[in-house]
């Protein structure tokens, strides 16, 4: 449910609608900056308008729209900027980067494409500890180790740190190492860790599923939001097609779709959603132009040798490009880099 309270309610009004839904045991919050609205929630349950019946300084309350209140743009009219660390912000003005290899595979190699990145203007290292494959014999990641390793080599060269979590045993430890916690695509439904994750006090980067429709995509925001977290990214990176030329289809169309329904920001990943390591780059500079707030890339020192993913891995030198190619695509829209 979401309400709309009066210009010119008094903050004693206010005070009382929140008083009233927390004692029937929900949970409210509190956006806009003009004219207050409040967005009440509970677990398992709807409110109802006749839960707010004799309170004065209320405009409209609206329990019709979509599945995802919180995260809609009828509850925060602003774009959100989310301050994952170190004051880097993402939504802001300035495009955000994240760099790194698929999976952290030894000191030597995340630490030296942690330097190349950040030498080349990225703000966050990616890096998966925990890695989701499709074939139980294939490399499955170095769990503690990789968190470690990762958030040495962010550290060692000024940047922040994101990977993913697959359960919510996993939560805690990764908390510990990294700014950003990521939902991968396979797990986009997975409504435990979605929860648990809510309850945690890290921003978390949110992939869409590779069949998802953008209200099931947001939905599942929905369940971050709804436990406490309102710091979240949305994150584009490719759906399942017939086409077979690439790995997914990227869909850039998805960018200004979501900005229409939500406040929240949105990361373009060009190298799950291509597949393909030349095609990275243009479709990087697309997202940019599409309105993508962020982007994350995947990048290797050699490609051939990496133990997951390295098809679509940049080299450190077409990093260094991309970088290059990606100043005047920003500057173009708004944006600096």
């Amino acid at each position: 449910m979401i309400v709309l309270m009066a210009a010119k309610a008094s903050a004693g009004q206010i005070a009382d609608v929140v008083e009233r839904v927390t004692k029937a045991g929900f949970s409210v919050r509190r956006s806009g900056m003009e004219r207050v609205v409040l967005g009440v929630t509970g677990a398992g349950r709807a409110p109802t308008p006749d839960l707010l019946d004799g309170l004065s300084g209320i405009a409209e309350i609206s329990v019709d729209g979509p599945e995802y209140r919180l995260v809609s743009r009828a509850f925060q009219a602003e774009d959100s900027q989310i301050d994952v660390g170190g004051g880097v912000v993402v939504g802001g003005e300035r495009l955000v980067v994240m760099a790194g290899p698929c999976s952290v595979e030894d000191p030597e190699t995340v630490n030296r494409v942690a330097a190349s990145v950040a030498a080349a203007g990225a703000h966050i290292l990616r890096g998966g500890a925990y890695k989701p494959r499709t074939s139980p014999y294939a490399f499955q990641g170095l769990g503690e180790e990789g968190l470690y390793l990762l958030r040495q080599a962010a550290a060692a060269n000024g940047l922040l740190t994101i990977s993913e979590v697959m359960e919510p045993s996993q939560i805690p430890l990764a908390a510990h190492y990294c700014d950003i916690l990521q939902i991968g695509a396979r797990n986009m439904q997975n409504f435990t860790l979605l929860r648990e994750l809510g309850r945690s006090r890290r921003p978390v980067m949110l992939k869409r599923g590779p069949a998802a429709t953008l209200e099931e995509w947001l939905a599942a925001a929905e369940y971050v939001a709804a436990c406490g977290n309102p710091d979240i990214l949305l994150c584009e990176r490719g759906i399942r097609t017939f086409e077979r030329a690439t790995r997914n289809t990227l869909d850039l169309s998805a960018v200004p779709a979501v900005k229409a329904r939500s406040h929240l920001p949105i990361v373009v990943d060009p190298s799950h959603g291509t597949g393909v390591r030349d095609h990275v780059l243009p479709m990087a500079k697309a997202a940019v132009a599409a309105g993508a707030d962020a982007i994350i890339v995947e990048v290797h020192p050699e490609p051939e040798r990496a133990v997951s993913d390295g098809a679509q891995s940049l080299r450190l030198e077409q990093f260094d490009r991309l970088m290059d190619e990606l100043r005047p695509v920003a500057e173009a829209v708004g944006r600096t880099v």
